[in-house]
């Protein structure tokens, strides 16, 4: 390479190095801070408990049946609304009427042999007071006076009991409602044993309904009756329903050793367009604050690698670290609700506009240049 060629090389190399150092040095300082911050300021807290439940009608009854039978007639169906005292079907009451019958005649027999008895236990007292007959006789005629006597009051309650019987062959509404569910068709055979067949489920009104779910021992001390309530259905899952909590129940249920209590919620639903059986997604408003100091959850979580076991031991979300001169300190505070995405400070060296440490950085802290000598 001549003497010529070599001094142009190194002109190019000259101009590329001075225009590498003007590069770096017009670049922005690219290194990520370490720890990412978000500050302290006020705001309203909602406390929210979310839960699911069934929809039910707030009155449900169900209509069986008091004597056994095959179905004659029906006439109702789902969804028809009933009034109280309307037929909604009838029994074959052929054997029921037999059975009243049958009492009726039983009855006339006894009135019969009463009627016998009462004649005879006359004669005899008149007989008696002549002399003609003695006391022994008398008092079998009045025994058997007091015999007929309470057969044909047996047979009169028989005879009452199967008429009562004749009429339960005919079902009816024990209120004004809609059937929600009909249980038996036209020629069924129903039986009336120890537990009573289910023949029909009305709900009273399907504009008063009511969710049942089941609320967590630890969240169930922040519900009281009257707390507002919104919700949502799986089959309108852009509309937001309301209502109210109506009845706290105290009897427990736990499964596999978590214990939970029935809470209602009533709501009305004038529109009809929530139905019974509805998965219901709740949720509470069980506490609200106004203009609070408050502070991100993710800083109550946040420890630093370098603190110590005593300071990571800490429960509770009572300890944040606010960033002083590029290290975090800790700050000790008090925390009230939490909506998920911030927490109430109640006391606590804090004021708003104070950045918190949430995250620590663990990126690469080499700078970066997108710059290239291109030799040519």
């Amino acid at each position: 390479m001549t003497t010529t060629a070599k001094l142009f090389v190194a002109a190019i190399a000259l101009g590329g190095f001075v225009a590498y150092q003007q590069y770096t040095q017009e670049q922005p300082d690219t290194q990520p801070a370490r720890f990412k911050t978000q500050p302290v300021d006020r705001g309203d807290i909602q406390r929210v408990i979310s839960a699911n439940g069934t929809l039910n009608p707030t009155i449900q009854v169900s209509v069986g049946t008091q004597v056994s039978g095959t179905v004659k007639l029906l006439h109702v169906d789902f969804n028809s609304r009933v009034k109280a005292g309307q037929v909604l079907a009838e029994l074959d009451p052929s054997l029921l009427e037999a059975a009243a019958a049958q009492s009726r005649a039983n009855l006339a027999s006894a009135q019969a042999q009463f009627a016998v008895a009462q004649s005879k236990f006359t004669r005899s007292k008149q007989l008696f007071q002549q002399g003609f007959i003695s006391q022994a006789e008398l008092d079998a005629d009045r025994q058997q006076l007091d015999v007929t006597t309470a057969l044909v009051k047996t047979t009169q309650a028989k005879v009452r009991a199967d008429e009562v019987n004749l009429r339960y062959s005919i079902i009816r509404s024990p209120i004004d409602g809609v059937v929600v569910a009909r249980n038996v068709d036209v020629g069924q055979t129903v039986a009336a044993s120890f537990q009573t067949p289910t023949l029909f489920l009305i709900a009273k009104d399907l504009r008063q309904m009511q969710i049942d779910t089941n609320i967590a021992e630890a969240d169930i001390g922040a519900i009281r009756v009257g707390l507002p309530v919104k919700f949502t259905v799986d089959a309108f899952a852009d509309r937001e329903f309301r209502g109210a909590v109506r009845q706290i129940r105290i009897n427990p249920s736990v499964q596999q050793n978590v214990v939970s209590y029935n809470v209602v919620v009533g709501f009305d639903n004038d529109s009809g367009v929530l139905l019974p059986g509805m998965t219901g997604h709740v949720k509470i408003l069980a506490e609200k604050k106004i203009n609070v100091i408050r502070v991100p959850n993710a800083a109550l979580r946040f420890k630093p690698q370098d603190a110590d076991d005593a300071q990571k031991q800490r429960k509770g979300g009572n300890n944040v670290y606010r960033l002083e001169n590029g290290a975090p300190q800790p700050v000790r505070v008090k925390t009230g609700i939490t909506d998920n995405f911030h927490t109430e400070v109640i006391s606590g060296e804090l004021k708003p506009g104070e950045a918190l440490i949430v995250r620590e950085n663990n990126g690469n802290n080499a700078k970066s240049s997108n710059f290239k000598l291109r030799m040519f």
